[in-house]
């Protein structure tokens, strides 16, 4: 699972694919979100994910905790991996790759501006159940857990990476101009962006996802 690039917040068939043709690996829909406002409806998302050949794969984005609950959802859509946003409880995370062991589970690590033992001691707690980690960033206005298009400090992702045992997917307010120094000065497994990716209509901007893709591939072959 390394340099892989994932694209969030896919809205249509269209968006997917036109992600998919810039050279996205990984496509992520976010559904059943706290706001209930949904960019796609749940048998939309349904439908691309499905359709989707492999090694491209369609992930779902969810706020969901309860372990049957997720992988009842990720079988109705089809995904082979989901990202978990919620405050989910180790023994969930451990009921639900018990329940679902082929299901590739990332799960987040929020960086706040003082939390990083906090984050370190998450790692150290749930990694025999996590196949890959997320870090992204917490709006202090909004409360918002993901999709703030806000950046953290690149130093905490860093010391996440050096102590978790297992891989790590960089976000938050990574963009076509900032991934390729992120990639470089944290040395991720993996990067996914959302609102970096979107011009003024808030679509996904074809030029910015290819950019944003050519630029990170160049910084994972500088890091290997």
């Amino acid at each position: 699972m390394n340099k892989l690039v994932q694209v969030a917040g896919i809205i249509d068939a269209a968006e997917a694919d036109m992600c998919i043709a810039q050279g996205a690996d990984w496509l992520g829909f976010a559904l059943r979100l706290p706001s209930g406002k949904d960019d796609i409806a749940e048998q939309d998302a349904a439908v691309i994910i499905k359709g989707l050949d492999a090694p491209h794969a369609g992930v779902l984005i969810s706020y969901l905790t309860d372990a049957e609950e997720v992988s009842e959802f990720c079988r109705e859509l089809g995904v082979v991996a989901v990202q978990l946003h919620g405050d989910v409880a180790t023994e969930e995370l451990r009921r639900l790759k018990e329940i679902r062991p082929e299901l590739f589970v990332l799960k987040s690590l929020v960086v706040k501006e003082d939390n990083v033992d906090e984050l370190l001691k998450l790692v150290d707690e749930t990694h025999p159940y996590v196949d890959m980690y997320i870090t992204d960033t917490f709006d202090p206005k909004t409360g918002a857990k993901g999709a703030t298009g806000l950046t953290h400090d690149w130093s905490v992702s860093a010391e996440l990476v050096r102590r978790s045992p297992k891989p790590l997917m960089m976000a938050g307010g990574l963009n076509p101009e900032n991934v390729g120094d992120a990639i470089r000065t944290v040395r991720p497994a993996a990067v996914d962006a959302h609102t970096g990716l979107e011009g003024p209509d808030g679509r996904k901007d074809s030029a910015k996802v290819a950019k944003f893709v050519t630029e990170a591939r160049r910084a994972f072959d500088d890091i290997a």
